[in-house]
């Protein structure tokens, strides 16, 4: 099954909804894996269907990090590249703003006219949603990452391999 990005969109708009502190394409990343890796331990399920690369600074969402670095670098892609019609679908809920820094690209998210939709979502994917959110709300993106590496699945994954 494919990376849903439909459900992604839409936790992004319940985290601008929270108004979650310095919120980014990383600390997203970071906080889609917490999500689905607490999903996953307790419900047997993830939320987002992403799969999750370890990186040397945090867990790394497959799909979704390929989709950020097409956007950060702004790459075209052919009308028939699958990867466009995902971008296009998150592109329908929300705007993605480029900031570039000294030695980095930063992508920032910002709310246009859809708002949060919680019918798309269980009850038990709401909860651990609200409980990252919560848990992560005024977090720094390099903490929340530091905070990954608490988790012995990650910390015992080498860089590059499969996490979730």
């Amino acid at each position: 099954m494919p990376c849903d990005m439909t459900k992604i969109a839409n936790v992004v708009l319940y985290m601008l909804h929270k108004q979650v502190k310095y919120l980014n394409h990383k600390k997203l990343s970071t906080m889609l894996f917490l999500m689905d890796y607490n999903h996953l331990e307790h419900c047997n399920t993830k939320i987002f269907n992403d799969n999750y690369i370890k990186d040397s600074r945090s867990p790394k969402p497959k799909i979704l990090g390929e989709l950020f670095d097409i956007i950060a670098n702004e790459e075209d892609l052919d009308e028939d590249d699958e990867r466009l019609y995902l971008i296009q679908e998150l592109l329908e809920y929300l705007d993605i703003e480029i900031e570039v820094k000294d030695k980095f690209v930063e992508l920032k998210f910002i709310k246009m006219q859809e708002e949060f939709d919680d019918t798309l979502f269980s009850k038990d994917e709401l909860k651990t949603i609200h409980k990252i959110v919560s848990e992560y709300l005024e977090t720094t993106p390099r903490k929340i990452a530091n905070a990954c590496f608490k988790i012995d699945k990650v910390r015992k994954t080498k860089n590059g391999e499969m996490i979730i």
